[in-house]
């Protein structure tokens, strides 16, 4: 039923998702990983805005991602319903429930996407971003072995200028484990790691965005 209603709202949707986004799209290394899935996978990125999920599920058009949900967002009977038809995982930040965790695991073992905002919730106005990142999506990879693909967005939506993504390379988590380290330790530097990386894509993205402004701007000169 997930794969066939998120086949549906992809297909009916676009044309609001397009008004709300224009996404550019950049990659670290098309090469290495393009808006294309092979297999398993978990996708992780910084978090802006409710419209985030939105922009992954037509990011990666070909696949069906199932995204891990906060509670908050299963407080309407109706839109609870519509989440857990898309394939949504509950999950209850409130409580001692990792539930979560094992239907991500095996959702994994079954060759699917899992989505996951590591932040676990959207930043406040005065707080840094990237927040830090939870480690239970270092759990997952680690048990799951699916590689973890790094997107950064600018989270710009409902504007003039495009929303702007950037695409990482795929990261194997157990080539990140240290052996002269206990276990806790391990997850804590590779989750802060992770953390690490959507910071240097977001750097790289803007990187981009100035060299193409300069670019432009030279051309306007040249122009006149």
């Amino acid at each position: 039923m997930y794969r066939f209603l998120n086949g549906l709202v992809k297909a009916t949707a676009f044309p609001a998702y397009w008004f709300c986004a224009r996404t550019k799209v950049h990659y670290e290394d098309k090469k290495a990983q393009s808006r294309k899935i092979k297999g398993s996978a978990i996708i992780i990125s910084n978090h802006t805005s409710v419209y985030d999920y939105a922009l992954m599920l037509f990011l990666f058009f070909g696949r069906t991602l199932r995204y891990q949900m906060a509670e908050v967002l299963f407080k309407s009977k109706n839109l609870a319903r519509f989440l857990k038809m898309m394939g949504g995982i509950f999950v209850d930040r409130d409580a001692y429930d990792f539930s979560f965790v094992s239907e991500s695991i095996d959702i994994l073992e079954k060759k699917g996407v899992v989505g996951i905002f590591p932040e676990s919730r959207l930043p406040k106005p005065d707080e840094e971003r990237p927040l830090p990142f939870k480690p239970s999506v270092t759990y997952i990879a680690l048990e799951s072995e699916a590689p973890i693909i790094p997107v950064y967005t600018n989270g710009v939506y409902f504007s003039k200028k495009r929303a702007q993504v950037i695409i990482g390379k795929p990261i194997y988590v157990r080539d990140l484990w240290d052996s002269a380290l206990d276990e806790k330790q391990n997850i804590e530097n590779i989750t802060e790691a992770l953390r690490q990386k959507i910071i240097d894509l977001g750097e790289e993205l803007k990187k981009r965005s100035q060299k193409k402004n300069k670019n432009t701007a030279a051309e306007n000169e040249t122009t006149n």
